[in-house]
């Protein structure tokens, strides 16, 4: 979608960050993020910035029906250009009578949002062309600041008030969704995607769904996921996280403040909040792709972009009426900052992809495109009809934004459980199923955020009890969705009884041993990790930590060491080191090849630095240091091209050759390139339907095929024969009775122990 999702991913791979796996084919950027990603922004959609309760059923009953308010989306603005929902304009109109026509309707707002949903829509569904529009989540957050900044400095109102009208207008809509995706979950996913699935669902009620994305893809394993249905709530906790910051803050300073020292300190807090968070957004999209596209910090910019272009067009539009010749130059010029700006976000969607590092400084394109359109709009009835308001002013956009709040809860849902069901789907589908999400948000606008808005009393009581009854039954819905997925799976911490494993031979399991059920469960084997899990290092450390098992005091050791593939064999060396009460040390980091190429980190989203800095700290700690008994090399053999890898590891072997310790190389197993569990999970543990084709499974290795271990003299166990037997075209997820793997691509902790003896005969006989 990603999540949208930075945005590249697929709705069948993990969603990240664009630069990552949030594409619309991965997921958001995110299928996925940039697995992507999502735009939930509460006031963008029905146009809105609070909730309707604030035009009391008196001021409703003395209008006629061709009088009532704009239609759901209308947004006015004040002559003094602050920014107003139909509702808002329509109470303060009443509260200080002033006449209508110092209001005047924002078509072009309505027709902006419009723009923005379909381009992210359209990424999502993998359109050609909108290889960009994932921006459309940036150019909601900026219409946001823009709307709720002109609210609050046009009439500020009571913090209690404000959040109800807030949770009145957001939440229940986004409850409907919730509660539907839970259903729709619990009866066509596996178990395994159910217990997920519970688990977003509980933090997207709770508001900080992206902070639970941020963890989830830092974390270099669970990356590798499907992206969730529910990961374009994401935004949404944003969202609601800057508006719970905003209201306090502006409030706050208009309780104290009066006047230009009011609009003075809004001023500077706004320009001081959103240069901090640019800067935290360019820093973070630079050294962690998933926080700098995720939290809330390197998000604030965007808000604060739009509540800029509020305050200066307010002032603005005060000063042009007067100003004469100059006033007009002005505008004229305001004109062309508004073609520009819709130029600007054009360019964005159509010329970003996922390999675009996002958001970082990139998002200034879409940003500040958006703020210009923004702060040229109020003066393009004084200019004419030939403006950029003219073309966001037509019937289709229009509509589109009205709906794009439930149309964009709704569609990303419909397109991973249809991928989640029936594997990846073309684009033409997408489009298809992305067109068809159209209907159940019509009915949630229609039948929920509608009569919310305008048929409840206004009372802040009332909104927050809305609210409070919106985030309640979500989670509700989470815990027993989660409840009866561990029913179905039992549960993950029951204990592993690990068989007993040949030495060697055709056969995984020693003669005489059987496994009557699966081994690791289900529920257990996607937990099935080594121990010492803290031993595999974050991906910006450089440095391995002092990581020792077995008998820590001998002076005799084995080294593992390598990236993520290595790790997988940590209980597998620790039985070797301890037949001998030796010593294991473990120098891994994930995503890193221990031959010596430069790589690129896809959670990351740039160039991975700190892997060659941490291989050339851990050898330079092998050259210096005690010498071991043993250095056991293993890892993942997929890094660059084959001639590259080649170069790489010979320039390596150099290096540890020169320790002067014997050598022993894994070779790499084999690489499904899908869930196992959560197959196994979906076909009821039928282990034939999750066979994976041997000819995608392996990759020519350097050391095995290329001939360089018996150049440099190294032990080498290869393990691939075992795990994927026989010559036929698939290789198995089961064998006799245990789960190989406990993802996309690594061997179950299970496995690991049962090749222990194995291990132990093939890469030390000597005892």
């Amino acid at each position: 979608m990603s999540t949208a999702e930075p945005p590249s991913a697929s709705t069948s791979g993990a969603a990240t960050p664009p630069t990552a796996a949030l594409s619309p084919t991965a997921a958001l950027p995110p299928t996925g993020e940039p697995v992507a990603t999502g735009l939930a922004v509460g006031d963008l959609v029905a146009g809105d910035l609070v909730s309707g309760a604030l035009v009391s059923p008196a001021v409703r009953a003395d209008r006629a029906p061709a009088e009532a308010l704009p239609a759901s989306g209308a947004t006015l603005v004040t002559a003094q250009g602050a920014a107003l929902a139909p509702a808002q304009g329509a109470a303060l109109e009443t509260a200080t009578e002033e006449p209508r026509k110092r209001a005047s309707f924002r078509p072009d707002i309505e027709g902006l949002r419009g723009v923005a949903v379909l381009s992210v829509l359209a990424f999502h569904a993998a359109v050609p062309a909108f290889t960009g529009g994932y921006v459309g989540v940036d150019v909601f957050f900026v219409i946001s600041g823009f709307l709720i900044t002109g609210v609050l400095i046009g009439r500020p109102i009571g913090l209690w008030d404000f959040a109800a009208r807030r949770a009145r207008r957001i939440l229940p809509a986004a409850a409907v969704v919730l509660v539907a995706t839970a259903a729709a979950g619990g009866a066509l996913l596996d178990p395994l995607r159910g217990t997920d699935l519970a688990r977003d669902l509980i933090a997207a009620a709770g508001q900080f769904a992206n902070w639970r994305f941020v963890g989830q893809q830092t974390d270099y394993l669970a990356a590798e996921r499907d992206p969730s249905p529910l990961q374009h709530f994401w935004s949404l906790g944003v969202e609601n996280q800057f508006y719970l910051l905003w209201g306090v803050l502006l409030l706050g300073l208009a309780r104290y403040l009066r006047g230009r020292h009011r609009t003075a300190a809004i001023s500077l807090a706004t320009v001081a909040i959103g240069g901090v968070s640019l800067l935290l957004c360019v820093r973070w999209t630079a050294g962690s792709a998933p926080l700098g596209y995720f939290s809330t910090a390197s998000r604030l910019w965007e808000f604060a972009a739009g509540a800029c272009a509020a305050l200066l067009g307010s002032a603005l539009a005060g000063w042009l009426p007067h100003a004469g010749g100059a006033g007009r130059a002005t505008g004229w010029a305001l004109r062309l900052v508004g073609w520009a700006g819709a130029t600007a976000v054009l360019v964005a969607v159509f010329h970003y992809d996922r390999n675009t590092p996002f958001p970082g400084s990139a998002a200034l394109l879409p940003v500040l495109g958006t703020a210009a359109v923004l702060l040229a709009g109020p003066v393009h009835r004084a200019l004419g009809r030939t403006d950029v308001g003219r073309l966001l002013d037509t019937r289709p956009l229009r509509a589109a934004g009205r709906l794009s709040y439930a149309w964009y809860l709704w569609h990303w849902p419909v397109l991973t459980i249809a991928q989640a069901r029936y594997g990846s789907l073309p684009w033409t589908t997408l489009v298809a199923l992305t067109a068809a999400s159209a209907l159940p948000a019509w009915l949630t606008m229609r039948l929920v955020e509608q009569p919310l808005r305008y048929g409840s009393s206004p009372a802040p009581r009332r909104g927050l009890a809305v609210g409070a009854s919106a985030l309640v039954i979500p989670l509700i819905a989470g815990l027993t969705l989660g409840g009866g997925t561990v029913r179905a799976l039992g549960s993950a911490d029951a204990p592993v009884s690990v068989p007993v494993g040949a030495a060697d031979g055709p056969a995984l399991l020693a003669p005489g041993t059987r496994v009557l059920t699966l081994t690791p469960s289900l529920a257990r084997a996607r937990e099935d990790f080594p121990p010492g899990k803290g031993c595999e290092i974050p991906l910006g450390a450089e440095n391995s930590p002092r990581c020792l098992f077995g008998n820590e005091a001998s002076p005799d050791r084995i080294v593992l060491i390598g990236d993520s593939h290595a790790g997988q064999w940590i209980s597998g060396a620790l039985g070797m080191a301890e037949r001998r009460n030796w010593a294991l040390e473990v120098l891994v980091k994930p995503g890193c090849p221990l031959a010596t190429l430069t790589v690129r980190n896809n959670v990351l989203g740039r160039t991975f630095d700190e892997c060659d800095h941490w291989r050339e700290n851990t050898l330079t700690r092998l050259a210096t240091g005690p010498r071991p008994r043993l250095i056991l090399m293993a890892g993942l053999n997929r890094y660059g091209a084959q001639g590259e890898r080649a170069d790489g590891w010979t320039r390596t072997l150099d290096r540890l050759s020169a320790v002067g310790a014997p050598l022993a190389y894994l070779g790499d197993t084999p690489m499904p390139g899908k869930d196992i569990p959560t197959c196994l999970a979906a076909s009821d543990g039928r282990s034939d339907a999750c066979f994976f084709p041997r000819e995608s499974a392996f990759e020519p290795d350097p050391l095995i095929d290329g001939g360089l271990a018996a150049r440099y003299g190294v032990r080498v166990l290869d393990l691939g024969p075992l795990l994927c037997p026989g010559t036929g075209p698939d290789c198995p997820a089961v064998l006799e009775g245990v789960v190989l793997y406990r993802d996309t691509g690594h061997i179950t902790n299970t496995v690991a122990q049962v090749l222990v003896p194995r291990l132990d005969l093939g890469l030390l006989p000597e005892g």
